[in-house]
């Protein structure tokens, strides 16, 4: 597939997925948010990418829905058409992306270069971790606008923040910036503007040098486990770890440590 609105970059087993709308704040169109689920599913696809970088050109990483056109009753968040049609229009177009994150096993970090608002907040929300810029500024918007977050912010943000913040942001759509993300425990780490993008692949690369299966399955396991009781998630671990006791980075990781020197992990 080729992509119109995204930019899509592999280096040393981490892709790098660049929302490509710089002129819009890259708020996503149909389009886009097609090209951005079928990146997601190309990583998941390709056994030599282990880890996955998102982004925004320009000074915006997204603005969401693009409001120009709901101004006008257009796209995703309009209003123009029938109850009946507008029905499936979240699930045939921006649910796209979280669906395909669902299948995801390898990390998938956002470098958040500049605003993330509204659905563009619910997508930063999405990513397994979160690196900002200094400049970056966050918002549950929707309220502003007479909506609520169609793109499973309710579903993600309590978990991050715990639901009293979630419900504080979401009523409310207070913009905060990347500090008060960071003391929060929303953001990760926070760099300068100009070095976030690097620090971001240098952090992605470090997880892709790792024994590969062992990271996955600890992706897998730590949501799963967020679902179930304790005895069911032992018995997920209890699964998990013997196929990652049967590789041989899990032979190759005890070696290295009796020999005192770094692992090589192949990645099986």
């Amino acid at each position: 597939m080729d992509y119109d609105e995204i930019l899509f970059d592999v280096d040393s087993g981490v892709a790098t997925i660049t929302l490509n709308r710089p002129e819009r704040m890259n708020a996503f169109t149909s389009v886009m948010l097609g090209e951005w689920a079928d990146a997601i599913r190309r990583c998941q696809a390709d056994a030599d990418i282990r880890a996955v970088v998102v982004t925004g050109a320009g000074r915006g990483f997204c603005a969401g829905g693009d409001m120009k056109d709901a101004a006008e009753g257009r796209g995703i968040v309009g209003s123009e058409g029938s109850p009946a049609g507008r029905r499936n229009s979240l699930r045939d177009s921006v649910h796209h992306v979280p669906r395909a994150l669902l299948q995801l096993d390898r990390p998938y970090i956002g470098a958040i270069n500049g605003a993330a608002v509204g659905a563009g907040m619910d997508m930063a929300s999405m990513c397994d971790l979160r690196f900002a810029a200094e400049t970056a500024k966050f918002a549950m918007s929707y309220v502003k606008v007479g909506l609520i977050p169609g793109d499973a912010g309710c579903y993600f943000l309590p978990r991050i923040l715990g639901v009293a913040r979630a419900l504080e942001l979401i009523w409310t759509g207070e913009t905060f910036d990347a500090a008060q993300a960071h003391a929060w425990g929303y953001v990760n780490r926070v760099y300068p503007a100009e070095s976030l993008l690097e620090e971001t692949q240098g952090f992605a690369r470090r997880l892709a040098e790792g024994p590969a299966v062992a990271i996955q399955l600890a992706k897998r396991l730590t949501y799963r486990s967020m679902e179930v009781g304790l005895d069911a998630a032992l018995d997920l671990a209890q699964s998990a770890m013997f196929v990652a006791q049967s590789t041989e980075d899990a032979k190759e990781g005890p070696k290295a440590f009796v020999e005192r020197r770094p692992p090589q992990f192949k990645g099986h």
